[in-house]
C-alpha cells in the first residue's frame, strides 16, 4: 500500500515509455523533509568511508581528469560548505541502508511504480545521494541498471544518448559489466547532435532506458540529487548475456556476440557469467580509485592534495 504518491504528473502513456524511452516526471520528493541540507549533513555524519566516493574532474568534456578523495574529520554540514565552494562531486552509496526513512521513501516509490506500469516487478532497489558544485560536470557514462535521476536542489543540463552500437559498444559495455573500467566509455563530440537534452529543475525526475549512455553538466549552483536504480527479470537477463558475451570473448576468443537478450542462449551465457564471478576472475582486471585529496573547507578550492593510496571501488 502506498504511503502516499509521489510523481504528480504521470499519463497513461508513460506506462508504454518506461524503460523504453526517456520520460521527465514531475515529483514531491522535496515535501520528505529527508533531502534538506541538514538532513543530509546528519547523514554524512553517519557514514564510513566505505560508504561514499568524492571526486574531482576536469574541464573539458572530452578529457578524462577524474580524481579520488577522502572527507578526513570534517562535519556532513562543512562537507556540504566545501562542495559548494569547490569543483567536487560526492556520491553517498545505499542510503536505504544509513537510514529506514529513505528505505521508506525508496519502497514507496517502486511501489507506485508497480501500481503503474503493467508487469513491472523490481528487486535489487538502490538509492544513491548525489550531492556536487557549481559549473561541473559528469562524464559520458552508462549504468548496468535501470536508472532515474531526481533533482532536489540546484538546476543540471542531462544529455541522454542512444542505446546503441554507435554510442555504446558491445566491448565496452561488456568492460563495465566485467568491471575492468568503471562506468566511463568512449565519447566524440559529435555524438551530441543525436543526444536528448533536458534541463532538469527542482521536483523533476528524468528515467532513461537501460544502457542509454549519458553525461551531465551542473549550472552555477551547488545541486542535490538521487539517484535510484532497480533490477528487472528484462534488466537481468540482458546483464547475464552481456556478461556472458565478455567471459566468451576473453576466453574462448569469440566475435559477433549476439546481444539478444532473449532465447534458449541466455542459459549457457548465464552459467558463463556464474563461474567467471564464483571463480573470482571478475578480480584480476578490476579497477581501484586512487585517493589523493582530502576535503579541506579552508582550501581555496575547498580541498588539497594528499599522499596517494588505493581505495577498493
Amino acid at each position: 500500500m502506498l504511503e502516499q504518491s509521489l510523481l504528480t504528473n504521470w499519463q497513461d502513456k508513460h506506462a508504454k515509455l518506461f524503460d523504453n524511452h526517456t520520460i521527465l516526471l514531475t515529483h514531491k520528493l522535496n515535501q520528505t523533509g529527508l533531502f534538506t541540507e541538514d538532513a543530509l549533513a546528519q547523514l554524512i555524519d553517519r557514514c564510513e568511508p566505505q560508504h561514499y566516493n568524492i571526486n574531482t574532474m576536469g574541464y573539458d568534456k572530452n578529457l578524462l581528469e577524474w580524481r579520488a578523495g577522502e572527507i578526513g574529520d570534517l562535519t556532513g554540514k562543512q562537507v556540504i560548505e566545501a562542495i559548494r565552494k569547490g569543483r567536487m562531486w560526492m556520491n553517498l552509496h545505499r542510503i536505504m541502508e544509513r537510514d529506514l526513512e529513505y528505505k521508506r521513501v525508496l519502497d514507496n516509490i517502486f511501489d507506485e511504480l508497480e501500481e503503474k506500469v503493467p508487469n513491472l516487478k523490481t528487486f535489487k532497489r538502490n538509492m544513491t545521494l548525489l550531492i556536487s558544485s557549481p559549473n561541473i560536470q559528469v562524464y559520458y557514462h552508462a549504468d548496468i541498471q535501470g536508472q532515474s535521476l531526481w533533482q532536489l536542489s540546484g538546476r543540471k543540463r542531462v544529455y541522454v544518448y542512444p542505446p546503441t552500437e554507435t554510442f555504446l559498444s558491445a566491448k565496452s559495455l561488456e568492460k563495465i559489466l566485467l568491471r575492468e573500467t568503471e562506468e566511463e566509455v568512449p565519447y566524440e563530440p559529435w555524438f551530441d547532435d543525436y543526444a536528448e537534452i533536458y534541463d532538469l529543475e527542482p521536483g523533476q525526475m528524468a528515467h532513461w532506458p537501460l544502457y542509454a549512455p549519458h553525461r551531465v553538466e551542473n549550472y552555477d549552483c551547488l545541486n542535490i540529487s538521487i539517484t535510484t536504480e532497480h533490477w528487472t527479470r528484462d534488466i537481468w537477463n540482458a546483464y547475464a548475456v552481456n556478461y556472458g558475451n565478455g567471459v566468451l570473448r576473453r576466453t574462448l576468443g569469440f566475435k559477433n556476440l549476439s546481444q539478444n537478450s532473449s532465447g534458449f542462449h541466455i542459459y549457457p551465457k548465464a552459467a558463463a557469467a556464474l563461474l567467471w564471478k564464483k571463480l573470482k576472475l571478475d578480480q584480476r582486471n578490476q579497477f581501484s580509485h586512487k585517493v589523493d585529496f582530502r576535503v579541506d573547507l579552508g582550501a581555496e578550492k575547498g580541498m588539497v592534495d594528499i599522499a596517494p593510496y588505493e581505495k577498493a571501488a
